[in-house]
């Protein structure tokens, strides 16, 4: 593919230019003073749409996170409630047989985040994969891909905030939901606040306990399943086929269970969206992102393999999701660990404000970006002297207690629409991530000599394959009622925002 010509005037009305990846300049800032000075340089990480020779912005985005908090962000924002607490959901749908749904939906998400860790790693820019898409399919995907991605992580963040409020509620039932809510997002948002390395180092505290309480789960039920107690026998693995086979509901019912298990990965991107704040993004990345990709696997599929070899899948269907009724309690319990309930409401907690902090860091860094390019208000552009989108982060976490408060009250069932858009939104920025790493990839095959860093071996066929397996969990509507209507409502959102995109590229043509 040949490079994308450069815009005449406004990086809005057509494709950004190619970026240089052997500079350490930013993405598009060539012959800037070495990145710094093109157009929305920010310290090298963006330099988005710069035009050669034009005055520096004050340096921007710091690089201060390191290669560990860089994986340990991903696991914490991929790693939400929803694994701690039972996938009921899922288990409904497929029985035992939701091991070979999360197994594949593993692989599926190791592929795409292996694909964007090489596209990051080349280009490690403020935006991320939404100023990608500006420069490999253009302005429009890169408006898209950065607007969905927000609307679809604030949403995302107001469940996970209802979630910390709750379980806080759990001790103190007296707490206010309001307030509780409140407080939790004025916490995420303090900590995102005062600079990305406090953000890294909270993150990666959080993660860890996360991590190591998910490890310590993964021994103690491996011990119940194969070894047992003096006054209780090992299970085995008789659970898996003793009420109705390993596919009770049939071989249709593995691709159904998709429809819910895909969304549990979703949230790795936040890793990509770190590049631009890394101190070694080549390193950071490539490592973030193999890491990321076999870890989440091990998680996911090792701790649903042991829940559904301990206890009965129908019990498992039939939970309502609350600390008691979580896998967690009944492994630590059978262990004699004092006061489970409570160890396991700790850790569901920590893990609902891990992923949303780690969200709202992505969410504000695409925020903040949009606002660079001049496709979102330019208040929005504005950093601290630390180097925060702080303007970007504030309205980000407006949107999150909208989201919450609506996700707790359900008004009018308007938040059962946000998450349709939501879930849609997700699988839309997979397409498009992997249609940009499709021309990513030609540009990169055809000029060589512009790139350094690892590159995947047969990466387009990959991309194809992944794209494949998103188009058929999308596919799912026509089984799922909640995907038809995500589907249905994503499209009507998908085709406002391009409605909006196409009055912003008039407007500012008429500025010229």
């Amino acid at each position: 593919m040949t490079a994308p010509e450069r815009p005449a005037q406004d990086p809005a009305t057509a494709p950004a230019p190619t970026p240089t990846a052997t500079s350490p300049s930013g993405e598009h800032g060539n012959n800037g003073n070495n990145g710094n000075n093109g157009k929305n340089g920010h310290n090298g990480n963006n330099g988005v749409h710069g035009e050669k020779g034009e005055s520096a912005k004050p340096t921007g985005l710091v690089r201060s996170l390191t290669p560990r908090q860089t994986t340990m962000i991903g696991l914490g924002s991929a790693l939400g409630t929803g694994l701690f607490l039972g996938s009921g959901s899922a288990i409904s749908a497929a029985g035992p047989a939701v091991i070979l749904s999360y197994a594949i939906g593993a692989v599926l998400v190791a592929v795409i985040a292996v694909l964007l860790g090489e596209m990051s790693a080349a280009h490690p820019v403020q935006g991320s994969f939404g100023a990608i898409a500006h420069t490999y399919l253009g302005p429009w995907a890169g408006f898209v891909t950065r607007w969905t991605y927000w609307f679809s992580a604030v949403v995302v963040i107001g469940t996970e905030v209802v979630a910390s409020a709750l379980y806080i509620r759990w001790w103190w039932p007296g707490v206010p939901m309001s307030a509780a809510i409140l407080a939790v997002a004025a916490v995420v948002l303090a900590v995102n606040v005062i600079n990305v390395k406090s953000f890294g180092t909270t993150e990666f505290w959080l993660s860890t306990i996360k991590v190591t309480a998910l490890c310590a789960f993964i021994l103690c039920a491996a011990f119940l399943v194969f070894f047992g107690l003096p006054d209780t026998p090992a299970t085995g693995f008789a659970h898996l086929t003793d009420d109705g086979g390993f596919m009770p509901q049939g071989a249709k019912s593995v691709w159904i269970a998709m429809s819910v298990v895909m969304f549990a990965y979703a949230g790795f991107e936040v890793v990509a969206i770190a590049a631009a704040e890394a101190t070694d993004p080549q390193r950071s990345i490539r490592t973030a992102m193999r890491q990321l990709a076999w870890r989440l696997s091990v998680f996911y599929v090792l701790a649903i393999t042991l829940v559904v070899a301990l206890i009965p899948w129908r019990r498992l269907a039939a939970g309502d999701g609350s600390v008691e009724a979580s896998p967690f309690v009944r492994v630590f319990s059978d262990i004699g660990v004092p006061a489970a309930a409570t160890l396991t409401n700790m850790v569901v907690l920590i893990a609902a404000v891990s992923a949303a902090n780690a969200h709202l860091y992505g969410a504000s860094r695409l925020l903040h970006s949009l606002g660079d390019d001049g496709l979102a208000p330019a208040p929005l552009a504005r950093l601290t002297s630390r180097g925060v989108p702080a303007n970007a982060l504030a309205a980000s976490t407006l949107g999150i207690a909208a989201a919450a408060l609506l996700a707790f009250y359900d008004i009018g069932g308007i938040f059962g629409i946000l998450m349709s858009i939501a879930l849609f939104a997700v699988l839309l920025v997979w397409l498009l991530i992997l249609a940009s790493y499709i021309a990513f990839r030609r540009h990169r095959d055809t000029h060589p000599e512009e790139f350094t860093g690892f590159s995947v071996p047969g990466g387009s066929k990959l991309a194809v394959v992944a794209g494949v397996g998103v188009l058929a969990v999308a596919a799912t509507a026509v089984e799922v009622p909640d995907m038809r209507q995500a589907a249905g409502i994503g499209l009507a959102f998908t085709v406002v925002l391009l409605a909006c995109y196409a009055l912003t590229s008039l407007r500012r043509a008429r500025r010229t």
